[in-house]
């Protein structure tokens, strides 16, 4: 079987291994003690901290080989540019796409919710955001995990080793092959990530079915629906009128990088995955995907945005709050630039919407409504952030003829 076919059957196994376990031994210490918190657990975690184990060493060589390829310094301008004004929008349109099918459903109108405490983490000054872009100390960044902070690091560091001539070629060349070695760790981790998969699964639907979303069925299918529109309808446009890129093709090729980001809900515990179907699936070139990969997956954040447009709506009318149009577009601009704003923050999501909540005057306890069934739209938020990262990605690498039409046009072995 292809590597697609079976992480999707893993997938499925494991939903139906988890409710099965939730509905008919709920009572069994054994099962209990030894399966889903242990087996399951275990493999689970083996799994995730496996790919995140990947992530800081991918981001920092893959940049550094990005950027001292760049015979052109300027051209890293441009794709910064590009790349976080193409971000940017993809993410103030996501939120207006929210906030317009929000208006329009009415998904908190009448709703009798009983909001539990909340307390939201504190909120970082815009100052403090600025400063801590560039590292103190990298390697302490690197070990905090601190994206952005080794994204800038990163660059830095491929710059200088583009510009020290002799000493440079050697680095680069040690960096090159660093590169190819992580990419084969890669590979033998997508292959046994069916396992994984399975227990991540498993483990999850033994305490959450599907009653678990209740009266919140509304906001979940809103939600839900305006993800998969964005998903599909704005990429596939984008992916046509801006890079003359087959949709389909893409999303096949994109299958796998999609299931890893359902089952993980993460974006970084994707990137390995993403960046080497990338470049060896989509013909990005590693000058682009090194670049505009790991920014995408710290700063953008379509899905997460539909959510806060979705919830600042539901949240409102739960407390019969009415809100101005100046206030939607406040919520437009807040979650826009928070999106890159908060990149580096733990738990990024409910501060965001923390953050849009003060914005607008909102409760910031109305989180607590939707906690619940946050869990399930966070895997397939995370599908719309990883495809949105590709599809950036491919645009930018064709205005800049850094794509290779050949790869694409390889039809894709799963």
């Amino acid at each position: 079987m292809s590597l697609t076919a079976r992480i999707l059957l893993a997938m499925v196994l494991g939903l139906l291994t988890g409710l099965s376990i939730k509905y008919l031994l709920p009572t069994s210490d054994f099962v209990q003690s030894y399966i889903t918190n242990g087996l399951f657990y275990v493999i689970g975690k083996i799994f995730i901290a496996s790919l995140k184990m990947l992530v800081v060493p991918l981001v920092f060589v893959s940049l550094v080989c990005g950027t001292c390829s760049l015979s052109d310094t300027t051209k890293l301008g441009r794709l910064g540019i590009k790349s976080l004004g193409l971000y940017l929008v993809t993410t103030a349109f996501a939120v207006t796409l929210a906030l317009v099918f929000a208006v329009l459903v009415c998904p908190g109108e009448g709703g009798n919710l009983q909001a539990v405490e909340y307390i939201p983490k504190e909120i970082p000054d815009l100052k403090d955001i600025l400063s801590n872009l560039f590292p103190s100390n990298p390697i302490r960044a690197m070990v905090e995990g601190n994206m952005l902070q080794i994204i800038v690091f990163s660059i830095l560091f491929g710059i200088a080793v583009a510009l020290a001539g002799r000493p440079g070629e050697k680095v680069a060349s040690l960096f090159n092959d660093l590169n190819e070695i992580i990419m084969k760790l890669i590979i033998i981790l997508m292959n046994l990530a069916p396992y994984g998969v399975f227990c991540l699964m498993a483990k999850l639907f033994t305490t959450l079915g599907f009653d678990t979303i209740g009266n919140l069925i509304t906001y979940f299918l809103l939600v839900l629906f305006v993800l998969v529109l964005h998903g599909t309808v704005t990429y596939t446009l984008m992916l046509k009128l801006l890079a003359g890129l087959n949709p389909l093709r893409f999303y096949r090729k994109m299958r796998p990088v999609m299931l890893f980001a359902f089952s993980t809900a993460s974006s970084n515990a994707t990137l390995p995955v993403t960046l080497e179907t990338a470049t060896h699936h989509l013909g990005i070139k590693n000058t682009i995907a090194s670049f505009t990969i790991p920014l995408g997956a710290t700063v953008n954040m379509d899905g997460t945005a539909i959510m806060q447009g979705v919830a600042t709506v539901f949240i409102a009318q739960v407390y019969n709050i009415d809100l101005s149009f100046t206030q939607y577009l406040s919520v437009i601009l807040t979650a826009t630039l928070a999106s890159i704003g908060t990149a580096g923050v733990p738990g990024v999501g409910l501060i965001m919407l923390a953050m849009v909540l003060q914005q607008v005057g909102l409760p910031v306890e109305g989180i607590a409504l939707i906690i619940g069934v946050d869990r399930l739209l966070d895997m397939t938020r995370t599908v719309v952030n990883v495809t949105g990262d590709c599809t950036i990605s491919s645009i930018v690498a064709k205005s800049e003829g850094e794509f290779n039409q050949d790869i694409f046009d390889v039809p894709n072995p799963d």
